[in-house]
C-alpha cells in the first residue's frame, strides 16, 4: 500500500468530474487500499474521494464510527459508483476537508439520503444515512462531481473560517 499526494486548492483538477467505474478488478481494489491507507494518514479524516488523489473515477472510502458523533453510522464503506437517490431535511453545519487544509465552512446539508452505490467487487449496495454520516457522504460525493465545500458556503465572508493549526506546547502556528 502506498500513501498519495492529496491534491488541494486551488488545483483546477478538483474542479473535474469523475467518470463512473466499469471495471471491478484486482487494479481497483489496489488502488482503493492505498485510498483508505492515505485517508488514515490524513489528520482525523472521514472521508476520501478518489479525485482528492487525482484519480477521476466514483470511489469513495468513508468511516463516521470514530468521530464524535459516530451513532447512527453503517462503519467503514467503500463505495464505487455512489449515487443520492433520495434526500430529506437540511442543517448547516461546518465542515472541513483535506483538499482546504487551511479552512472550515458552514454548508447547508441534508439531514438524510439515500443512497446506492457498488462494492469494490461490483455488488450492489444500498444505506439510508442521516445526520453526520449523511453530511459526510454528501460532502465526498461532491467531490466526484468537482464541487468542493467552499463552493457551497452561502457567503465566504461570514461562513468561511481560517482553520487554526496548532504546534506542539499549545502555540497556534
Amino acid at each position: 500500500m502506498a500513501i498519495l499526494d492529496i491534491l488541494t486548492l486551488p488545483d483546477p483538477a478538483l474542479k473535474q468530474v469523475s467518470e463512473p467505474v466499469a471495471v471491478f478488478d484486482d487494479e481497483l481494489r489496489a488502488f482503493i487500499d492505498d485510498l483508505e491507507e492515505t485517508r488514515r494518514n490524513g489528520p482525523a479524516a472521514v472521508g476520501i474521494a478518489a479525485p482528492q488523489v487525482g484519480r477521476f473515477q466514483r470511489i469513495v472510502i468513508l468511516d463516521c464510527s470514530t468521530t464524535r458523533k459516530p451513532v447512527p453510522n453503517h462503519g467503514r464503506l467503500v463505495l464505487v459508483n455512489p449515487e443520492i437517490t433520495h434526500w430529506e431535511g437540511y442543517e448547516m453545519a461546518r465542515e472541513g476537508c483535506l483538499s482546504v487544509p487551511d479552512y472550515t465552512g458552514n454548508v447547508i446539508r441534508a439531514t438524510r439520503i439515500h443512497l446506492v452505490a457498488r462494492d469494490p467487487q461490483g455488488a450492489s449496495l444500498a444505506f439510508d444515512m442521516e445526520g453526520y454520516e449523511a453530511r459526510a457522504a454528501q460532502h465526498e460525493i461532491d467531490h466526484l462531481d468537482g464541487m468542493l465545500f467552499v463552493d457551497r458556503v452561502v457567503s465566504r465572508r461570514t461562513d468561511l473560517f481560517k482553520r487554526k493549526v496548532y504546534q506542539k506546547g499549545g502555540k497556534i502556528k
